[in-house]
């Protein structure tokens, strides 16, 4: 999987936001645990999930932001 880019990101609902945070967030984690135990290859993957989930967050936190200042 490639890193998402913003647009993509900022075209989901919140809905669609959260759920993509939490299964960036079980991605993380598997790739932690394989990196624990010896078997991950693709250590790029890690960076490229992080900074999608710190993606995904501020974008929720932007569209959550306006939506209570409307």
């Amino acid at each position: 999987k490639k890193a998402m880019k913003a647009e993509e990101v900022r075209d989901l609902t919140v809905d669609q936001l959260r759920d993509k945070l939490a299964s960036l967030k079980k991605e993380q984690f598997n790739l932690r645990f394989q990196k624990a135990s010896g078997q991950l290859e693709n250590t790029t993957r890690m960076r490229d999930v992080r900074r999608d989930v710190a993606r995904v967050q501020t974008i929720l936190r932007q569209k959550l932001a306006a939506e209570s200042a409307a």
